[in-house]
C-alpha cells in the first residue's frame, strides 16, 4: 500500500449493470422514463408552488426544496448511466467522478434535512396549531431551508476533498452505476481507519439523528391525532401527514436496508439495485405521492388549467 500512496488514477471504469442486451435496452428504457417522469413531475411541483398563492404556505416551500434536491439527484446520476448504455462508454475522469460524489452527497443529505424540516412543521401544525404563525413564520423557514442546503454543502465538500486526496493505483473499476463514496473507498489503496471513523460520525450526525427527529415528531404527532374525539377530526389530521409518511419510508426504507444487510456474495447487484430505488424510483414517485394524495396540490392543477384554458 505505501508503494502507491502518491499515485492515482487519471480516470475510472464505471462497470454499472452486468446484464444482457436485451437487458440493457429494457434498463435504458426504463431508467429514460423515470428520468423523464421525475424531471418533468417535480417541475410541475415547483411551478404550482410559485405560481398558485394558495400554497405559499411552510409545508409547500419544503416541498419545492424537496423537489428541487430531487431533479439534481437524478440529474447528477442518471444521464451518466443512460450514456454508459448507450454508447458502452464506462470511462469517467477523475475530476468528474468527484464532481458527481460531490452533488450526489449533496443532494443526499439536503434532502434528509428538509424531510426533517417538513416533520417539523407537521408536528407544529398539529400539535400547536395556535402557535403554527409565529414558528413557522417566513424567517424561521428560510432559515431552516437554507441550513439545510449548507449542511449538505459541507459535508459533501468534506467528503468530496478527503477522496480527491485518496490513491487509487491498483484498479480503477468502480462496481457500481456511479461513482459511490462506500465503492471508492474500498477502492481506495490508502488507509481507511481514520476515515471509517469519520464516516462513522458523520452517519450518526446526518443519518441517523435527523431520522431520530422525523420519529419522535411523528410519535408526538400520532399521540395527538388519537386525542382528537371527532374521527373526522383524526382523518384529518392524519391526512395532511400521509404524503410526507409515504415519502420517508421510501427514502429511508432501501437506505437502511442497504446498510444492514450481510453481504453475500451477489451483495454488490443487490446494492446496485437498491440504489436505483433511492436514486431513481423515489425522486420519481414523489411528486406522485404529493399529487395524489394531496387536495391542495389538485385544485392548484386545476386552478393552473383553468387559467390557460381562459387564454
Amino acid at each position: 500500500m505505501n508503494n502507491c500512496t502518491n499515485e492515482t488514477v487519471k480516470e475510472f471504469r464505471i462497470l454499472a449493470f452486468h446484464t444482457s442486451t436485451t437487458g440493457h435496452i429494457a434498463l435504458f428504457i426504463g431508467m429514460l422514463l423515470m428520468y423523464l417522469m421525475t424531471v418533468i413531475g417535480n417541475l410541475i411541483i415547483i411551478t404550482l408552488v410559485c405560481l398558485v398563492t394558495q400554497l405559499h404556505t411552510p409545508m409547500y416551500f419544503f416541498l419545492c426544496n424537496l423537489s428541487t434536491a430531487d431533479i439534481t439527484f437524478v440529474s447528477v446520476t442518471v444521464p451518466k448511466v443512460l450514456s454508459i448504455i448507450a454508447t458502452k462508454d464506462h470511462t469517467i475522469s477523475f475530476q468528474g467522478c468527484i464532481t458527481q460524489l460531490y452533488f450526489f452527497l449533496l443532494c443526499g443529505d439536503a434532502e434528509i434535512f428538509i424531510l426533517t424540516c417538513m416533520a417539523y412543521d407537521r408536528y407544529v401544525a398539529i400539535c400547536k396549531p395556535l402557535q403554527y404563525a409565529m414558528l413557522m413564520g417566513k424567517k424561521v423557514r428560510l432559515t431552516m431551508s437554507a441550513s439545510s442546503w449548507l449542511i449538505g454543502i459541507f459535508n459533501s465538500l468534506l467528503h468530496s476533498l478527503i477522496t480527491s486526496f485518496l490513491s487509487f493505483c491498483y484498479s480503477n473499476e468502480i462496481d457500481h452505476f456511479f461513482c459511490d463514496l462506500k465503492t471508492l473507498n474500498m477502492l481506495s489503496a490508502s488507509d481507511s481507519t481514520d476515515r471509517d471513523i469519520l464516516s462513522g460520525v458523520l452517519s450518526v450526525l446526518i443519518g441517523c439523528l435527523p431520522f431520530l427527529c422525523i420519529i419522535i415528531s411523528y410519535v408526538y404527532i400520532i399521540y395527538t391525532i388519537l386525542k382528537i374525539k371527532s374521527s373526522k377530526g383524526r382523518s384529518k389530521a392524519f391526512s395532511s401527514c400521509t404524503s410526507h409518511l409515504i415519502t420517508v419510508i421510501l427514502f429511508y426504507g432501501p437506505i437502511i436496508f442497504l446498510y444492514m444487510k450481510p453481504e453475500t456474495g451477489h451483495s454488490r447487484e443487490e446494492d446496485k439495485l437498491l440504489s436505483v430505488i433511492y436514486v431513481a424510483v423515489v425522486p420519481m414517485l414523489n411528486p406522485l405521492v404529493y399529487s395524489l394524495r394531496n387536495k391542495d396540490i389538485l385544485d392548484a392543477i386545476a386552478k393552473v388549467k383553468q387559467y390557460l384554458k381562459n387564454i
